[in-house]
């Protein structure tokens, strides 16, 4: 059998954390067009939830690297027989090239992937909802450069953001949706036409609650890498679920 005719195999790197990688997979399900099991992605999932911290990592908090471990789960996932791997974690792109260099298959890129949807979507302007980590390590502006102008909370917002992330969603915590609204309304204000739920604990807001679950000002980053996902592993993606 041709190889570009079978089933590719996905590796998902995950575990970045737990809540997010489980909902990436039900993301996957239900954006791949399929009539039967045997119809979805064959996939192979890493959740090495004990990697170290990323965002603490890049903030100089701990002396932890999380790139060996990362590396170690992209190539299990590549001995395993994996045809392309997906990160569903935007902070650990901090690493992508590291990473990616590592591994003979490709490294579909959440960041890369997420800034082209903006950019064909004729966005100019849009707000980062993320780690600080990711904040600061420029990852989304360097990407976005001649794009996608990406702007960054105030020190106080991202304490929001950070809290919410940390304190409430990787704890299991319903977080404050008032205040993430809010927040979100700040930036349209200041002219932002969409805000980037850029890291994928945020994208479990967008699922959970209804006020901004239809809102296109909200763009999930989790979404669009798990339609690019799809795409990727020559699967039929539906627009909308």
């Amino acid at each position: 059998m041709n190889k570009e005719s079978e089933n590719k195999l996905l590796g998902i790197l995950g575990g970045l954390g737990p809540m997010a990688t489980a909902y990436f997979y039900e993301l996957l399900t239900a954006y791949t067009v399929a009539e039967c099991d045997q119809e979805h992605i064959d996939m192979v999932i890493s959740s090495k939830s004990s990697t170290p911290d990323r965002s603490s990592y890049i903030l100089g908090l701990c002396k932890d690297n999380p790139l060996p471990v990362m590396i170690s789960e992209a190539k299990k996932l590549e001995a395993y027989g994996a045809d392309v791997i997906a990160i569903p974690c935007n902070t650990a792109h901090y690493f992508y090239d590291g990473i990616a260099k590592e591994t003979g298959i490709p490294v579909l890129n959440i960041i890369s992937e997420t800034v082209d949807f903006l950019y064909r979507s004729g966005i100019k302007r849009a707000a980062l909802f993320a780690t600080e980590g990711t904040c600061r390590a420029g990852t989304y502006q360097k990407i976005g450069e001649g794009k996608v102008d990406i702007v960054i909370p105030e020190k106080d917002e991202q304490d929001i953001i950070t809290s919410i992330i940390f304190d409430d969603i990787k704890r299991a915590k319903e977080p404050d949706i008032e205040k993430f609204t809010a927040l979100a309304n700040k930036m349209r204000d200041r002219g932002c036409e969409r805000v980037i739920l850029g890291c994928t604990e945020l994208s479990l807001i967008k699922k959970d609650f209804e006020i901004i679950k239809h809102d296109d000002f909200y763009t999930d980053s989790l979404t669009v890498l798990a339609k690019a996902t799809v795409n990727a592993c020559g699967k039929p993606c539906r627009d909308e679920i």
